[in-house]
């Protein structure tokens, strides 16, 4: 991975080819999984880290290291996809059945249990309020730092941190509430 400075440098050179291709390794899966945080949807994401590569591409000459690269790529990537967000809800509601079946993509080796599970996971996250799913599927099932995350979503450590907390409270709240009302069946 380059450094900023590099990336910069193979810009002003005309070589933002090489420079794109530098960086798009170190992005790709952070651009995806910021866009698919938003979206919740595989295709929509895909779609949307295409576009932001492409912006990122014809705008490089633009980037002039105030910010960090990765903080100005999340920006594009924020503001793509919530761009897609806006024009996508007007097509389709986000609680529509077929939304939580994106969510429920599951590996086709892990054992039915273990998919069971994961799917009830993905229905709780799913049900949180739209920010801490965000920071929920960033942390956790991206596997970002609370400082990643608060680039990719423009947002202050603290307040991260904060709605992981709160949501992680309600996760908990809501997994008692069904085994209590499991045991209660039984």
């Amino acid at each position: 991975m380059l450094t900023d400075g590099e990336v910069i440098d193979l810009v002003r050179a005309g070589r933002r080819d090489e420079a794109l291709a530098a960086i798009l390794p170190a992005y790709r899966r952070k651009v995806f999984g910021l866009a698919y945080s938003f979206l919740r949807s595989r295709e929509a994401a895909e779609d949307v880290a295409q576009e932001v590569f492409i912006k990122v591409w014809r705008a490089m000459g633009e980037f002039d290291g105030r910010a960090s690269l990765s903080t100005w790529v999340y920006t594009i990537t924020r503001n793509s996809s919530l761009s897609a967000l806006r024009a996508r809800r007007n097509e389709t509601s986000l609680s529509h059945p077929g939304a939580l079946e994106e969510m429920e993509v599951i590996d086709e080796s892990a054992s039915a249990e273990t998919a069971a599970s994961d799917a009830a996971l993905l229905r709780l996250v799913n049900g949180l309020p739209d920010k801490q799913r965000q920071v929920v599927t960033l942390f956790y099932m991206q596997e970002q730092s609370h400082e990643e995350v608060s680039a990719m979503l423009g947002m202050p450590v603290g307040t991260v941190k904060t709605l992981l907390h709160r949501a992680r409270s309600r996760l908990s709240a809501v997994a008692s509430g069904a085994a209590g009302a499991q045991e209660a069946d039984a």
